[in-house]
């Protein structure tokens, strides 16, 4: 308890505030409203203050007649998209839309991370929000609607110029529409700002003082008024257009790095944190192991997906990078992960194992299947979850040095293990079908998950997957001598069949560590 007290002390030391100033997913928020993972609750509808007709109406209140401009143009519109699969979706994202499963004039009675619209049937991806510019051109073939013309002032860049107070029509819009509340629910503070702050999370095995939550997206909005940015390496964020009025906060597990997260048993590309509704200045967020669990699995993972990437970075010639947009899901429920790559093209030869692997979760898996379902159950800190992920993402940079048709082998084995093994793991044994598949791949995996653990918590000597039938101890066992990361990853492409060919292979490219490799294998091999 001493310990965590003085952990909690050098965090809000660090932060630089006093307790009120650090938000804690437990409370409400400081509009009142109440926060969940679970489905947003909507209330009664709202007239936008940043519609053409309001602004227009708030612009003629403001500015006498005859002083000068008193009509608008449309900057942006309001609308909606049903995208009905994954490549649809992904032409929405890749048109640089931020999209939203939300209506955004509604108001919020309950705040969480998903929402899916009663007129979509279930296993379908629902309404999809967003603002466009005026001149967007709508991709052909995915259904859309207009929902309504917006003026925001900053998108027109004659009103940098003109002489008009446009803070003072947007409040004066907010006070037509009856939305003063809103305008000033956060706080008393009113002027202008562009939200700022840091995303940190306590990792008491790196660390006394908060590490930042790195290269995650924040995501801000008033109605459909948007800023969003990404955190740096220490988790500070700052966003690039100002409000005049609480913003709704959250946390967008997609990557600056690359990778996503995704799991709400709803089909969304990225999972979402909601923060509820905080003064335009900014919110600052401390995680720690007592935290909500889901938000501290997410940002655990987030940080060792980052981790990984920085590794790549320091050896590109020999760590592999996973594909691009690699998709996790994380799952409360189990222990363990299913390496599927099914999202960059991996096919399974039948879904029957999957069914009963996943159970609800299955058609999911086929409209916007995953790379890796990460297992966390009795990963009770971040240094455990952080270890689990990093092993994901090991299994994500083998694949791609190993290759679609390689890893097919091993996702089917991965699966009919998992839903036959009296110990729901995904390890199987040396009796099954394509074992050898197995063995190289989680060999690999265990090496590097205990390898980069090992860089992060400088005085670990964490060795992980010795229980099981393969021995990842073995690779470890070179890394020791010189052999290490610089050096093993780049021989596991798709050749590497099983641990014999993987053996000659070591001997061929590096003959000078003959004793050791010859050593190595007969203490851990077969």
């Amino acid at each position: 308890m001493k310990k965590f007290i003085t952990c909690l002390a050098v965090a809000f030391a660090a932060f630089g505030c006093s307790k009120e100033g650090v938000f804690f997913w437990e409370k409400p928020d400081s509009s009142g409203e109440e926060l969940s993972h679970d489905m947003i609750v909507l209330g009664e509808q709202l007239q936008d203050p940043y519609s053409v007709v309001n602004m227009s109406k708030a612009l003629q209140s403001v500015v006498p007649a005859g002083a000068g401009r008193t009509t608008i143009d449309p900057t942006d519109y309001y609308v909606r998209f049903l995208p009905k699969d994954e490549e649809q979706m992904n032409s929405l994202l890749s048109a640089g839309l931020e999209l939203i499963d939300h209506p955004l004039d509604y108001r919020i009675l309950k705040d969480g991370d998903w929402y899916h619209d009663p007129s979509v049937p279930e296993g379908q991806i629902t309404w999809q929000y967003a603002v466009v510019p005026v001149g967007f051109e709508f991709p052909k073939g995915i259904r859309y609607e207009r929902l309504d013309e917006c003026f925001i002032a900053e998108h027109n860049p004659s009103t940098k110029s003109d002489g008009i107070d446009w803070d003072a029509v947007e409040m004066e819009a907010y006070r037509l529409t009856g939305n003063m509340d809103l305008y000033t629910k956060a706080g008393s503070e009113t002027e202008s700002a562009r939200p700022s702050g840091r995303i940190a999370i306590m990792d008491p095995g790196f660390d006394e003082e908060p590490v930042g939550v790195k290269g995650v997206k924040v995501c801000c909005n008033a109605f459909v008024k948007f800023s969003t940015c990404y955190t740096d390496e220490e988790g500070y964020y700052k966003m690039s257009r100002t409000f005049n009025t609480a913003v709704r906060y959250r946390l967008v597990f997609q990557n600056v790095k690359g990778f996503s997260q995704g799991m709400n048993l709803i089909l969304i590309p990225a999972s979402t944190s909601g923060l509820g509704k905080h003064e335009q200045s900014g919110l600052n967020v401390l995680i720690d192991s007592g935290s909500e669990r889901k938000l501290l699995t997410r940002c655990a993972v987030n940080n060792a997906g980052y981790d990984y990437m920085e590794a790549v970075a320091e050896f590109p010639e020999s760590l592999p990078a996973p594909p691009k947009d690699f998709r996790i899901w994380n799952l409360q429920i189990w222990n363990g992960e299913l390496p599927l790559m099914m999202h960059h093209g991996v096919l399974i030869e039948t879904y029957e194992p999957l069914v009963q692997a996943l159970g609800n979760f299955t058609p999911i898996v086929k409209l916007l299947p995953p790379d890796v379902v990460l297992g966390v159950k009795g990963a009770e800190t971040y240094s455990d979850i952080y270890a689990h992920a990093m092993h994901a993402f090991a299994h994500g940079g083998h694949f791609s040095l190993a290759g679609k048709e390689w890893w097919a082998h091993y996702a089917q084995f991965a699966l009919k293990s998992l839903v036959s093994s009296a110990s729901h793991d995904n390890y199987g044994s040396r009796d099954d079908d394509d074992y050898p598949y197995c063995e190289i791949a989680e060999n690999y995996a265990f090496y590097l998950q205990s390898a980069l653990y090992r860089r992060h918590y400088k005085e670990s000597s964490a060795l992980f997957g010795t229980g099981y039938w393969f021995a990842p101890q073995l690779l470890m066992f070179l890394d020791e001598r010189g052999l290490g990361i610089d050096k093993l990853p780049p021989l596991f492409t798709s050749d590497v069949v099983d641990m014999e060919v993987l053996q000659a292979k070591m001997l061929s490219y590096y003959p000078s560590f003959k004793g050791v490799i010859n050593e190595a294998f007969t203490r851990y091999g077969n």
